[in-house]
């Protein structure tokens, strides 16, 4: 018998229905006092990141049709501000319940924004998973194989515009290898650490760094500190 070797695009977007049936499940059970604590994201609440997450699937129509509704967005001239500022609208237009049911709603789909790829959106589901598990001291697990994928994508795209929205870490002469699976990137001091931590590091957030060991985090840690 002849083994089917996995659609790589049908492993991305199970990745993506997992995480995002999981970070439902974690929603569903926050206290109202939950919903508005501080996230990993500078400025936003744990809502915040959750009703950013309801925006995964915006073509160019859905753009132009959300801008109508909501002209302030015309003053949104960078791409960090009309995501800050898009999450803020919606997070005010939705309930609780409302954000849960239409972050469920997209599991199955494999529509995704414009601009992007899928590989981009697993990535932003993973990290915004953190971001709102991590400061209410929830766990909400990253699975090895999404989290490598999504590693290796950062990784791959340093430097480029998708970089853009996140804290920048300089990340040259340093070696990044996880402990839980097979991954290692870059060349110098090593860095070791769970493959979370490593793509949490990746996406420029500093509650990373208990995580990770090695000879370069006498170095790496002031830096990732002051970015």
């Amino acid at each position: 018998m002849t083994l089917q070797t996995p659609d790589p695009a049908d492993t991305i977007w199970d990745g993506i229905d997992d995480q995002r049936g999981r970070t439902a499940d974690l929603l569903e059970q926050l206290t109202d006092e939950q919903w508005e604590h501080p996230s990993l994201c500078e400025g936003w609440t744990v809502r915040h990141v959750a009703a950013h997450l309801t925006l995964q699937q915006q073509h160019v129509g859905d753009a132009i049709a959300f801008i109508s509704r909501h002209p302030r967005m015309l003053r949104s001239l960078t791409l960090n501000a009309a995501i800050h500022d898009s999450a803020l609208i919606v997070a005010r237009e939705l309930s609780s319940e409302q954000i849960v049911a239409r972050i469920r709603s997209m599991i199955g789909s494999r529509r995704h924004n414009v601009g992007v790829t899928p590989l981009d959106t697993l990535t932003d589901t993973l990290v915004h998973g953190q971001d709102l598990a991590v400061p209410l001291g929830l766990d909400l697990p990253i699975v090895l194989t999404a989290g490598q994928l999504a590693a290796t994508r950062r990784w791959d795209t340093r430097g480029s515009w998708l970089d853009r929205v996140f804290d920048q870490i300089p990340l040259d002469g340093y070696r990044l290898r996880a402990t839980d699976t097979d991954w290692t990137r870059g060349e110098g001091l090593e860095v070791t650490g769970p493959i979370s931590a490593i793509l949490l590091l990746l996406t420029g957030r500093p509650v990373a760094l208990d995580q990770l060991t090695g000879p370069g985090m006498d170095s790496l840690r002031p830096v990732v500190l002051r970015s």
